[in-house]
């Protein structure tokens, strides 16, 4: 139970929060009526903005010692991959108006956020009314055509991440990811969230998180908050209600010794949302959830999900949760994604398990992204020996089946894919292969050549080479090669399926021909006359005869006996 003291001091800070929203609420209800005033005057927007965000940044700080490295989660959880084989143009910086919008209905959401959480509104649908205006006036940043790389937690606190922005800002790059909720579950900033705070998830990596934003945006990188959803094992130690439970009441561990949180429970997705809502907040441009699925570790018989399992699925509980989030996000001005297993792309078994759906969670998104590492796919997969000695077969193969599956859907109605791709060597993978810069280039080949043209790449220890990424210029460079190969390639084929047709023709006219001579001599031996003789018409028609007593025959014999 927690002292007096931290619940007044919970109840302060909420209490300041709420008047610091009132004041900049009456702001920007000035500020509109100087604008209406003004005929659009931006400068009075830019400085009550300029205020605010100063306020902002003198109540946000936060400490915390950074701690290099990380966790290599897709490495470790290799060994829960599933038995079948396991994951435009550009861009504008928005203006402070839009920075004020955005602001503006964060705020809102977060005020109502309480009483318009999932535990009291279990579906989505029902605010689907209300956020319409919010969809339509809201502005987002526009779509950019992402060249990303990961970032954990840790290292984006400290000085070696001026470096990866560096390398961002001179190379294709344009986007990072970074880890806001990681996979042990900690916020990596001191968040101004109550539900992170109380629960003392929040950890001190990013010691200010607009100053980091900051940086990106004046580089015009594309941020992205990557927040692990259902493998949380702290939440679920802290609030052990809201984990996975087996049969005998127990906490559910996977392999790793590792709790996860019940996907069924509408208290983590307000956790989730709150979360996702702050970090919309800080400047991130798009949200993406990881681990957004159930463990692979589970046997059914062996956990208790809920009431509610027994009347929605796998399947139909992780898609409502993803459609939920689209609904409340979007409105906030940013994209929202999903990270999934490659294989679920076309394996259904695999999206029984994890409940990962792709067409159908694709309903619900800006952004799908498959982790299509070849290390990740069982030997034989798309006929290959070996995927992970053959990067390029893997990932034509694995995008190629998603361009299949996903052409079910209007091209307005789906997500826009983006394949995670593999930065790193997989030791552990037999007859596997060292990657370099050429395994890196042919990944991003395969998905460019199946349909592709977005990427992230990721390794855990955040550690890139240089040399296997391209400046802009050599990567446009590199793309109209790979159009006129392409185009080559069709050509190619288009001429030899066409020797094939005139192969297969050639025989059948010689045959056509060769009738046509017997038919001629045989006409001529007889004098000419092409009709049979009387005797022969008697006799065809002797022969038919038989026929119809036959089919009498069958008749009779089709009688049911007596």
């Amino acid at each position: 139970m927690r002292s007096m003291g931290t619940e007044e001091k919970g109840a302060k800070r909420t209490l300041k929060n709420l008047l610091r929203r009132r004041e900049y609420l009456y702001r920007v209800f000035i500020l509109t009526l100087i604008g209406g005033l003004c005929c659009g005057c931006g400068n009075a927007q830019e400085e009550v903005m300029a205020d605010y965000a100063g306020q902002e940044a003198e109540t946000s700080t936060g400490t915390g010692e950074a701690v290099e490295g990380g966790f290599d989660a897709e490495a470790a959880d290799v060994g829960n991959v599933l038995e079948s084989g396991g994951a435009q143009g550009e861009a504008k910086t928005k203006d402070a108006f839009d920075k004020a919008s955005k602001l503006k209905d964060d705020g809102k959401e977060r005020v109502i956020l309480e009483g318009n959480s999932v535990s009291s509104n279990s579906s989505g649908r029902d605010g689907e009314k209300t956020n319409m205006s919010a969809k339509e006036n809201t502005p987002r940043r526009e779509p950019v055509k992402v060249k990303g790389i990961y970032v954990s937690g840790p290292v984006a606190g400290i000085a070696r991440m001026d470096e990866l922005i560096k390398l961002v800002d001179q190379t294709e790059l344009n986007a990072i990811v970074i880890d806001i909720k990681n996979d042990e579950g900690k916020v990596t900033y001191k968040m101004q969230s109550d539900q992170v705070q109380d629960l003392e998830a929040d950890v001190g990596y990013i010691p200010d998180i607009e100053v980091l934003v900051k940086k990106c945006k004046e580089k015009n990188i594309y941020l992205i908050a990557r927040i692990v959803a259902f493998r949380d094992p702290y939440l679920a130690e802290k609030k052990p209600e809201w984990a996975v439970h087996t049969k005998d009441g127990g906490i559910f561990r996977d392999k790793s010794g590792l709790a996860w949180v019940n996907p069924y429970e509408r208290g983590v997705w307000d956790y989730l949302l709150e979360i996702a809502t702050e970090a919309a907040a800080a400047g991130f441009d798009e949200i993406q959830f990881d681990y957004i699925r159930f463990s692979t570790d589970v046997k059914t018989e062996e956990v208790d999900y809920g009431p509610e399992d027994e009347s929605i699925g796998k399947i139909g509980i992780i898609t409502e949760f993803t459609e939920y989030m689209y609904e409340k996000l979007r409105p906030l001005g940013v994209y929202v994604a999903a990270d999934v297993f490659g294989t679920v792309i076309e394996n259904e078994t695999d999206q029984q398990i994890v409940g990962q759906d792709y067409v159908k969670m694709a309903e619900h998104l800006d952004y799908i992204c498959p982790m299509v590492y070849p290390s990740h796919y069982r030997n034989g997969s798309y006929g290959i020996a070996v995927p992970d000695a053959d990067p390029y077969r893997t990932i034509y193969g694995a995008c190629s089946a998603s361009v299949q599956e996903l052409g079910v859907l209007a091209e307005e109605n789906r997500a826009q894919v983006r394949a995670w791709l593999q930065s790193f060597t997989a030791s552990w993978v037999p007859g596997h292969i060292s990657y370099g810069p050429q395994q890196i280039r042919a990944q991003i080949k395969g998905a460019y050549d199946a349909g592709y043209d977005e990427w992230i790449l990721w390794n855990a220890a955040v550690k890139y080479q240089r040399d296997s990424l391209l400046t802009e210029e050599e990567a446009e460079a590199e793309r109209q090669q790979w159009e006129i190969e392409r185009k080559e390639a069709e050509e190619k084929e288009a001429e030899r399926q066409k020797t094939e047709a005139e192969k297969t023709q050639e025989p059948e006219e010689a045959g056509e021909g060769a009738e046509a001579e017997r038919v001629k001599k045989e006409s001529e031996s007889d004098g000419g006359e092409a009709y049979p003789t009387e005797q022969e018409s008697e006799g065809e028609g002797a022969e038919a005869e038989p026929v119809k007593q036959e089919t009498e025959g069958d008749n009779a014999e089709a009688q049911p006996a007596e």
